[in-house]
C-alpha cells in the first residue's frame, strides 16, 4: 500500500497522535509498552489504541512483540521520508527556507567544545544513576569529557547507598550534589556536546531544546533506589546499575568521536543503548 505524505500529515496533525510520536523519539531505541504510553501522556487505553494503529497506517511508528507483551518504537525510515518530502517537494531544496538541521553533516560541520566534550546526564532524582554516570565518566575519561549530572525533580540530598557504593569503588564523593536541571538552561551555562537520559522516567518528561544542539540519547537504567530487601539485596541493585553505566560509558569513551560525522555519532550512542551489559 502505497502511503501519500498528506496522509502521514493528517495523522500528526491530531495532538495526541503527535504527543504519542514525540515520546517514543524522546525513548528510542527502547520500544515502549501501551499501557505506559497511556499513563504518560494520560490518554485512555481504548483511545491509545486507535491512535497508535493510525500511526502504524501511515509508517510513522512500528510494533514488536517482547514476550507476551507488544510495545511500540518511532518508524526512522518513515520519519525520514516525511522529512525528505519536506525538504526537496515543500522547500524545494532551498536552505535559506528550510535548513536541513542535521542532515548530511560531515566530521567538522559541527563545533564541538575546544578543549573537553561536555556531557550532561539526566534522571528524574539525580542521586544515583545519574550520578553514578558523572562519576564515571570522569573517572574513565575526564581528560576528553566534561561530566555533569541533573534531575528534573532532584532529590535533597543523594542516596546514601549510591554515595558508599562509589565510595567503596574509590571515587571522590565530596563535590557529588543533587543538582536542577534549571542550574544548565541560564545563559552562563554550559553548552553541552551530549546531553543523555538514563531513567524512562525523566526521558518521558518534556524538556526544552538545549542550545547548540547537542546529540542526544536515551540509556534507560532500572532504578535501584526502587530496590527491596536486605541491604546487601539493595547494593546488588545499585551495583548492577552501576556496571550497566560503567559498560556504556566505556563504549562511548571509546568512540573515535573527530572521525565520526553527525550522523555516524548518532547512530552509535543509539547502539550503545541497545547493548546487553556483559554479566
Amino acid at each position: 500500500m502505497e502511503i501519500r505524505i498528506t496522509d502521514r500529515f493528517a495523522a500528526l496533525s491530531h495532538p495526541a497522535r503527535f504527543d504519542v510520536l514525540r515520546l517514543l523519539m524522546r525513548r528510542h531505541p527502547d520500544r515502549v509498552p501501551a499501557g505506559e504510553i497511556a499513563e504518560v501522556l494520560g490518554v485512555r487505553a481504548n483511545t491509545l489504541s486507535a491512535h497508535l494503529a493510525e500511526l502504524m497506517r501511515v509508517g510513522l511508528i512500528e510494533r514488536e512483540r517482547v514476550g507476551t507483551s507488544l510495545r511500540y518504537g518511532a518508524d526512522l525510515a518513515g520519519l525520514g521520508e516525511v522529512t525528505a518530502a519536506l525538504w526537496t517537494d515543500c522547500c524545494r531544496g532551498r536552505p535559506d527556507l528550510c535548513p536541513p538541521l542535521g542532515l548530511g553533516m560531515t566530521k567538522g560541520d559541527r563545533p564541538m567544545s575546544d578543549t573537553r566534550y561536555r556531557v550532561l546526564f539526566i534522571c528524574t532524582g539525580n542521586s544515583a544513576r545519574s550520578i553514578f554516570a558523572e562519576s564515571i565518566l570522569r573517572k574513565v575519561a575526564g581528560d576528553r569529557f566534561e561530566a555533569f549530572s541533573a534531575g528534573t525533580r532532584p532529590q535533597s540530598e543523594l542516596n546514601p547507598l549510591a554515595v558508599k557504593m562509589l565510595e567503596d569503588k574509590g571515587y571522590d564523593t565530596a563535590a557529588l550534589r543533587a543538582k536542577n536541571v534549571t542550574e544548565f538552561q541560564g545563559a552562563d551555562a554550559p553548552e553541552f556536546d551530549f546531553v543523555f537520559t538514563v531513567c524512562d522516567r525523566a526521558a518521558n518528561e518534556e524538556c526544552p531544546t538545549w542550545p547548540g544542539q547537542p546529540l542526544t540519547a536515551h540509556w534507560g537504567t532500572p532504578d535501584p533506589v526502587k530496590a527491596e530487601g536486605t541491604e546487601a539485596e539493595r547494593m546488588l541493585a545499585f551495583q548492577q546499575a552501576y556496571g550497566m553505566l560503567r559498560h556504556r560509558i566505556s563504549a562511548f569513551a571509546a568512540l573515535p568521536l573527530e572521525a565520526l560525522d553527525r550522523i555516524a555519532q548518532q547512530t552509535a550512542l543509539d547502539d550503545i543503548a541497545r547493548q546487553e551489559t556483559p554479566e
